[in-house]
């Protein structure tokens, strides 16, 4: 069977809930929608470090923040945060076996790009104008809108293809990273649309202390200087419900440039008769607080932040028409592109190829919870250590205060545990609280549950080899 070409894509900080093959009945995605409804949408793919930098190394390795290296953000040259050499990526098998690879956009990964005949990347987080790119480790501004000449880099290399050779393109988008910059082409859409508020975004956080003390998630709090031109006179709840909406509009309108600019891609892989042949991914890295609990960014364990779109296309690979609901991982991503080329999958490998879900079969020994780690590096530089806390102090400092914390998802249950707050944990009932409102681990109705999660909770840790602690 022929080798199927990859086309990997990427945004930032998208959530499912922001496509509407996933329900959404104001923004409109149908270029996203196609690869789904062509393919497979998967409704349970989750994120395991809600961080970019520890996602996108897991991404490309199948491996957990611990193990591939990069376990925070930060990007100081004393940093330890590095993609260790050691751990092999999917590009770099991939180029090892004959295919032409390429990366063009977002990468946010301190190191050079691995496995790539060529490559083009924003530094760091990027800009939406007239954005600066390292092109083969040679710095050049390009003018224009960053959604579009990504786009525009991507088809220029699919154009100088000489279609004998199989290809890997990883195309990976900024938005939809704050603070959002619309083309202005979209700069007036959705305006006469109030958008929804989430349910929980007067959230009281009665019984769950660590988020209570998330402050500068808040929109009233730490996005009222992004904007200039609030509206004088507003009350603070006024005032937070204007930056919302704005918040919101401008977010959306930089989604509709990403779809409108995939859609350019998928066209020029039909047009060239390429796309029964082609794998296409569409991912993000991690999810997005949108109002939700009154809050903007990721990196806690709620579903919001580490709740992600997965749909996949390939029509000469099965694919076709699928919904599952299986509990899956970013981990998977690497070994299922491996698998579909025909390349032996690394034996450290930590994920699983979703070959069979994307066929239609759920294997009977498919994993029935999901793990998840959260370091953030600043432990690395203000942690004290789990030890020396036998009563949680609450005073623990990172961004946005949400210090480092682990935890399993079955498809009911979500226990999470704060091990650097001393023994704090919280267990959520999803079936019953599906917004995560109500903390039960102190119910004596769960303690068994708590028991059974607890010994699920270790298990994972062994299994993935995660069982450091103060070093962290």
């Amino acid at each position: 069977m022929k080798r199927p070409n990859i086309l990997f894509v990427m945004t930032d900080d998208h959530t499912p809930r922001e496509m509407s093959s996933y329900g959404n009945p104001i923004l409109h995605t149908p270029n996203l929608d196609r690869v789904g409804n062509e393919g497979t949408r998967f409704n349970n793919c989750f994120s395991t470090n809600a961080l970019c930098a520890p996602a996108r190394g897991t991404v490309l390795t199948g491996c957990f923040s611990h193990v591939h290296g990069i376990r925070g953000n930060s990007e100081r040259a004393d940093a330890i945060e590095n993609l260790d050499p050691n751990v092999p990526t999917f590009p770099e098998l991939l180029r090892a076996a004959g295919y032409k690879t390429a990366l063009f956009g977002k990468y946010h990964i301190r190191q050079d790009p691995r496995g790539f005949d060529t490559w083009c990347i924003h530094p760091g987080q990027g800009v939406y104008f007239d954005p600066t790119y390292i092109d083969n480790g040679k710095e050049v501004v390009k003018e224009g809108y960053a959604t579009d000449i990504t786009t525009d880099m991507a088809l220029e290399f699919l154009k100088g293809l000489d279609g004998e050779q199989p290809f890997c393109l990883v195309y990976q988008f900024k938005a939809p990273h704050r603070p959002f910059t619309p083309a202005p082409r979209h700069a007036h859409l959705f305006e006469d649309i109030e958008i929804p508020q989430p349910e929980t975004y007067r959230d009281d956080f009665a019984t769950r202390k660590i988020a209570a003390l998330a402050e500068d998630m808040k929109f009233d709090i730490s996005l009222a200087p992004d904007y200039d031109d609030i509206p004088e006179g507003l009350s603070d709840e006024e005032k937070k419900d204007w930056i919302y909406q704005r918040f919101m509009k401008d977010r959306y309108r930089t989604i509709y440039g990403v779809d409108e600019n995939l859609g350019r891609v998928l066209d020029y892989l039909d047009e060239t008769d390429q796309a029964d042949d082609t794998l296409v991914i569409y991912t993000s890295d991690h999810g997005y607080f949108l109002g939700d609990y009154g809050w903007y960014d990721k990196r806690f364990m709620y579903e919001p932040s580490i709740r992600i779109p997965l749909v996949v296309r390939y029509p000469n690979g099965g694919i076709s028409g699928n919904v599952t609901d299986a509990l899956v991982m970013n981990v998977d991503f690497a070994p299922t592109i491996l698998d579909f080329a025909g390349v032996e999958i690394p034996e450290g490998v930590q994920g699983e190829s979703l070959r069979p879900l994307l066929q239609g079969t759920e294997p009977d020994d498919w994993r029935r919870s999901v793990y998840y780690a959260y370091f953030e590096d600043s432990w690395v530089l203000h942690g004290k250590g789990a030890e020396a806390m036998s009563e949680p102090s609450f005073q623990y400092f990172t961004p946005h205060r949400i210090g480092p914390h682990r935890g399993v998802r079955t498809d009911r249950y979500k226990l999470i545990e704060y091990y650097a707050e001393g023994d704090y944990w919280e267990l959520f009932d999803l079936q019953e609280d599906p917004n995560e409102l109500r903390n039960v681990y102190e119910d004596a109705a769960y303690a068994d549950l708590v028991m059974d999660l607890k010994a699920e909770l270790r298990r994972l840790q062994v299994r993935y080899g995660d069982l450091e602690e103060d070093s962290r």
